[in-house]
């Protein structure tokens, strides 16, 4: 709870602050607490929602296992209710919407991203039943989130979207870089963080209350950096890191129920997509930097199991293959610690990915 409360004093004090002095910044004439009021009113509708989704799922017995206990005689399990995502996400999008005023097509197209690998999410917690059957194969499960990524970079590449620099496909960069053309591969840019962000979300969620965190903060650098640019896509990011911190209420240590992938995945292609409809690439690598970590270590273990059995002829031994918190836990280190020290590192990751997207556009 502390942390929890220390997070909200965190992004709410600097939300405050920052709405009082970004037009000062963008040049821009803006709304009063354009960032904050989205990021309550997500806030609280979530955690008030969570009281009476948690009992239902409970009801409905949509269990996830979290960890199984081998005692002398019998398997024992440790379940916990799943499949959050359904109720929290909604939130942040439906309070964006209402909060934005008006459709536009980065808009849309981040709506339709965000909800569309919501359902595969979905389809794959139900699938796998809980933690009891495998679900989808991993192949099978990459080929459906790059043929989702592969329609929103269609649509993204014949949408007639109005941006400041009056052409698409270009990032933003600080100086002395300033604005680089990517052509086509911007699209296999965006192909990518769509698959490293669903998975390195996906990953991360380990960890009462970590995941959640932490995508609350990349949502907050995120919408510092594209505030310049798109302004709706700010109170759209604002508002889902409201949702974040709402649901982080009922997902902290203890926690009485888990986003499951139906979160995960609807949150990586969110803060993808809104990256991608600004052109902010680099500051959502930045700011999804403790996701990126993550992957980056299943990724170092799994070449290093592929180098060793193919050089010594023989597969070294790696006691569990998973992201890098499943190694700090194991060596002992406690689940309150290590989500501090993320929350900490997202903190100082959001502050300069929103810096550098203001610098840059």
């Amino acid at each position: 709870m502390i942390l929890n409360l220390w997070l909200i004093t965190f992004i709410g004090l600097f939300l405050l602050w920052f709405d009082w002095c970004s037009w000062r910044i963008v040049r821009l004439p803006l709304k009063p607490l354009l960032l904050t009021q989205p990021f309550i009113i997500s806030t609280v509708i979530s955690a008030s929602a969570g009281f009476l989704y948690t009992p239902l799922l409970e009801t409905l017995k949509i269990y996830q296992i979290i960890k199984k206990e081998r005692s002398n005689t019998k398997l024992s399990y440790k379940v916990k209710p799943t499949m959050a995502g359904l109720f929290f996400i909604p939130i942040g999008v439906i309070v964006g919407v209402v909060l934005t005023g008006k459709t536009s097509d980065p808009i849309n197209g981040t709506i339709i991203a965000t909800l569309a690998f919501g359902v595969v999410g979905f389809f794959y917690d139900v699938l796998r039943g809980g933690g009891r059957h495998a679900g989808l194969p991993g192949w099978l499960k990459l080929t459906i989130q790059a043929s989702v990524g592969l329609c929103f970079c269609h649509w993204l590449d014949t949408a007639s979207m109005l941006t400041p620099y009056t052409m698409k496909r270009l990032i933003p960069l600080p100086s002395p870089f300033g604005l680089q053309y990517l052509g086509s591969f911007y699209f296999v840019a965006t192909m990518f963080c769509f698959l490293a962000t669903t998975n390195g979300v996906t990953v991360t969620d380990g960890i009462d209350g970590l995941a959640t965190g932490t995508a609350a903060l990349a949502f907050l650098g995120l919408s510092v950096a594209v505030l310049a640019l798109s302004p709706e896509l700010a109170v759209f990011g604002s508002s889902m890191a409201g949702g974040c911190i709402g649901f982080l209420f009922h997902n902290r240590y203890k926690a009485s129920i888990v986003m499951g992938q139906t979160g995960s995945m609807a949150l990586g292609a969110a803060l993808t997509a809104i990256a991608s409809c600004s052109g902010m690439l680099f500051p959502l690598f930045i700011a999804t930097g403790f996701f990126n970590m993550e992957l980056f270590s299943i990724a170092f273990q799994v070449s290093y199991l592929s180098v060793t059995r193919r050089t010594f002829w023989f597969m070294r031994n790696i006691s569990h293959l998973g992201p890098i918190h499943c190694r700090w836990k194991s060596s002992g280190i406690k689940d309150t610690v290590i989500v501090s020290g993320a929350y900490v590192l997202s903190c100082f990751l959001a502050l300069l990915a929103g810096y550098v997207g203001l610098i840059s556009s």
